[in-house]
């Protein structure tokens, strides 16, 4: 098949929607069964490229300080470029994997990773809101199928949109092998910089944004015993995202007194390392369409404390402990169990390892391709 993939979502720090395209894409482009032509913005490559084309780099950037409705304006160039290098005929899908189609005239394949823009719309920027108000159902309407991550986030869909579910695939994502179990040996060089023990705290990772509720699972840590605290930071890891304020507040006196270490985003082998080091993943988030850290976390036999909201508890399954996202005491009675019971976190770790292996980007990729072929032979 000759595939056209619109790759922008490499050039920016690799997060859920970046590591999903990473993923597929490079697998895509290694086997020579298949065409893959990745679109970066202002030009193709066939290459899986994780840094911008010349240029790239600068004009976004310097559009969105300086041009009204800069979103729109990019948008528009990009469309534009992509139309005019994917004439009809030269591919024989077009998959999106990041919500927002371009024009094609041909079979395009579209993945929708949630709908939290419409559910939880205080939770973004309010130009994030806007733009996808604009350019999100008119790009649904014309895939020729769609792609979730969850049956969560297909059933949304088909109640907010009212596509028929025949058109909408659920398709699981899957774990790096980077993610594995380690021992405090193979640790050893991240935990020193990062000034962390291998299994001796607590660990929570995602863009620090509202939707990942962690001024929620702050509050509960700081209602820990002191004790506990010690002798189990929580660790941050993530890069800063948006309407931070409130976040900003509480975090700022648990920063300073040693209690909350902030990382900062990390490339992928030293966050696999950090996950398999933590005692347990803390993600109480308050809407996910999959719910990549945790499955990760899976992977490494790390037990996970997660919120019984949208698709986490369809894919952690009884394999952690399941709390509501704003029952703080709940979430604080989660960490004391996990910190206080070693035989706690050695059962849920086991179940949880057992179950990642439910999840793969090789399968992943195969559901994919299946749905590319299917979407050639409906057009």
């Amino acid at each position: 098949m000759r595939i056209a993939f619109n790759a922008t979502a490499l050039l920016s720090p690799l997060t859920g929607i970046g590591q999903y395209a990473f993923e597929l894409a490079t697998r895509m482009a290694a086997d020579p069964a298949h065409e893959l032509h990745c679109f970066y913005g202002l030009g193709w490559s066939q290459e899986v490229r994780t840094s911008p084309l010349p240029g790239v780099d600068k004009l976004f950037p310097w559009l969105r300080r300086l041009v009204p409705n800069s979103y729109g304006v990019s948008r528009f160039l990009q469309n534009r470029n992509f139309r005019r290098k994917a004439p009809a005929g030269r591919f024989d899908v077009y998959h999106e994997p990041n919500f927002l189609p371009f024009s094609f005239k041909g079979p395009l394949v579209t993945t929708v990773h949630d709908l939290s823009w419409i559910r939880y719309p205080e939770a973004h920027p309010v130009e994030r809101v806007e733009a996808m108000t604009r350019y999100f159902e008119p790009g649904l309407r014309r895939a020729t199928l769609v792609l979730t991550d969850s049956v969560f986030v297909k059933n949304e869909v088909v109640e907010v949109f009212g596509v028929d579910p025949a058109r909408i695939i659920p398709i699981p994502l899957g774990v790096n092998p980077l993610f594995r179990p380690l021992q405090a040996d193979e640790t050893v060089d991240v935990m020193g910089k990062l000034g962390l023990r291998h299994g001796s705290y607590l660990l929570a990772v995602g863009t620090l944004e509202p939707r990942k509720n962690l001024v929620t699972a702050l509050r509960a840590y700081a209602g820990l015993p002191s004790q506990h605290q010690d002798a189990f930071p929580l660790v941050v890891a993530g890069i800063k995202g948006w309407r931070t304020e409130t976040l900003d507040q509480v975090l700022e006196p648990l920063v300073a007194a040693g209690k909350v270490r902030l990382t900062g985003y990390l490339e992928r082998e030293e966050l696999a390392r950090v996950i398999a080091g933590a005692t347990a993943l803390v993600y109480p988030s308050i809407y996910e369409g999959f719910g990549l850290p945790p499955l990760e976390a899976m992977a490494c036999g790390v037990p996970t404390i997660v919120s019984n909201a949208a698709s986490l508890p369809e894919v952690v399954g009884d394999t952690g402990i399941v709390v509501s996202p704003h029952d703080t005491e709940a979430l604080r009675d989660a960490m004391l169990r996990m910190i206080e019971s070693s035989q706690l976190r050695q059962d849920l770790g086991a179940q949880a390892l057992r179950r990642a292996g439910l999840f793969s980007w090789d399968a992943c990729l195969e559901q994919t391709l299946g749905a590319y072929r299917r979407a050639i032979a409906m057009n």
